[in-house]
Formats: C-alpha cells, sequence, structure tokens
C-alpha cells in the first residue's frame, strides 16, 4: 500500500476531507438556526398575529438569555416580544399582499413608516452615560466655525412654507456628530428633526419629507433632554412615511 493509506480504499486524505465536510455541514447548520435567533416569530401574514400559528422549530433556535451591559436580560428568540404597531389593511385578499394605510398614513406604521418596538429607554455609551442629547448639555461640543449654525434658522418644509425654528442641536457623544435638530413650531412646542432628512442652507434648514402642516405631528419626547431608542424609532419612522405618504402624488408613477 502506499503511503498514508489505512486499507485499499480508504487513506489519511480521504478521512480528513469527509472529516471536512462534515465540519462544513455542521457549520451551515448552526449558521442557519443562528440567523433566525433575530426577528422571530415571524408575520403570518394575518392582521392579527394571535390567531396564526407562531414559527417555531426547525430553523429557529432555542431561546438563549444574552446579559446586557445595564444588567438587563434578553432573550432572543422571545417568543412573547411585542413588535410595533401599525394600523393599514391588504390590498388584495391574498396573504403576503401589500398593505394599505388606514387613517394618517405618516403614523400608520407600514412601508417607510413601519418601526420596531426598541426599548423604551435612552443609548447610552461604554461608560453608561447617555449618549444623544442636546448641546446645552454638553459644552464640550459644537458647530464648527466654517459650517452654518442652523439655531435660529427657518425650518421650510416640502410646500416652501416654514414649519418651525431651529431651537438647539442634538449630538451624539460617542459619535462625535450631530443626530437631531429641536424644532420650536408655532404653538412653542418642539419636536426632533433626524439630521439626514434636512440639507442646512444659509437662510434656513429644507426638510424634502414633510409639508410645513405636518411637523406638528411629529411624535414627541418623553423627557425635553432625552430621547428613547423607540421615541428614535418612531421620529425616524414619521419622516420616513412622509418620503412616500407626505401628498398623495408621490406615490403615482413617475411617467
Amino acid at each position: 500500500m502506499e503511503t498514508g493509506a489505512i486499507t485499499q480504499y480508504i487513506d489519511v486524505a480521504q478521512i480528513v476531507l469527509y472529516l471536512f465536510w462534515a465540519f462544513f455541514a455542521g457549520l451551515i447548520y448552526y449558521l442557519v438556526r443562528e440567523n433566525h435567533r433575530e426577528g422571530y416569530p415571524m408575520d403570518n401574514g394575518r392582521l392579527d398575529p394571535n390567531t396564526g400559528p407562531k414559527v417555531t422549530g426547525w430553523p429557529v433556535p432555542e431561546p438563549k438569555t444574552y446579559k446586557l451591559a445595564n444588567g438587563h436580560e434578553v432573550q432572543a428568540p422571545d417568543f412573547a416580544r411585542v413588535d410595533g404597531t401599525y394600523h393599514a389593511e391588504p390590498s388584495h385578499a391574498w396573504i403576503g399582499a401589500p398593505l394599505e394605510p388606514v387613517g394618517d398614513p405618516l403614523l400608520a406604521g407600514v412601508g417607510p413608516g413601519a418601526w420596531a418596538a426598541r426599548a423604551d429607554v435612552p443609548d447610552v455609551s461604554a461608560n453608561g452615560h447617555v449618549k444623544i442629547v442636546p448641546l446645552r448639555l454638553d459644552a464640550d461640543h459644537g458647530v464648527a466655525r466654517q459650517d452654518v449654525d442652523p439655531r435660529g434658522l427657518p425650518v421650510f418644509g416640502k410646500d416652501g412654507l416654514v414649519a418651525g425654528q431651529v431651537k438647539e442641536m442634538w449630538v451624539d457623544r460617542s459619535e462625535m456628530m450631530f443626530r437631531y435638530m429641536e424644532v420650536q413650531l408655532p404653538d412653542a412646542h418642539t419636536v426632533l428633526l433626524p439630521m439626514p432628512f434636512c440639507r442646512i442652507k444659509k437662510d434656513g434648514v429644507r426638510v424634502g419629507a414633510l409639508l410645513a402642516s405636518q411637523f406638528v405631528k411629529v411624535p414627541t419626547t418623553r423627557h425635553a433632554d432625552q430621547v428613547t431608542l423607540l421615541e428614535e424609532e418612531k421620529i425616524s419612522a414619521y419622516y420616513g412615511a412622509g418620503l412616500l405618504y407626505a401628498t398623495a402624488d408621490i406615490q403615482e408613477p413617475l411617467f
């Protein structure tokens, strides 16, 4: 027999190849299960998820408990998890049909306005400090001298009308970047405006997602100087919904 042969039909290289195949198959099995750990149980396609079966068993793994830095514990998958709510109805009778908003489309929670039920607590840094705060609480940060300071400038909606005035900037102290503008509306209450939805000019801030009149319904924060993860979801979802539902003509074909 040749070097490496165990019998006339089996040698070391063949055994190594079979072991690799077994390992690779096990790896695929593990990765498929872990890939289904978040986001389950799946939506069964019915408006009332309690009326349909929950997706359990293969490929959904058994729940695993994770200990967070703040001392809390979470399970994944969490079969009792409450997800974001929405107000919509299927456009057709078959399962999987597109959902059409019911009521105010900016608050319906579907399409670009969908949101997830994240924790209703502020995001914190590695040392436990709140990450996103207004500049009035953090004098160590500010607007660069070469940039336009939007504080005091008017905010224009998609229709070109003035929605309010920039009152303050909110900074992410971990990423060293501005996350929100605090906009004061004519009725004196304030709302947050995510930075990706606006364009800062010398004469004002322009927002293409909402009409000026729609700013009044932007979800507000529970505390004047803090925003929770859940509140961030709802605020961003409102502006995201405006990209499709702010006016009826946006939903029509370009040609």
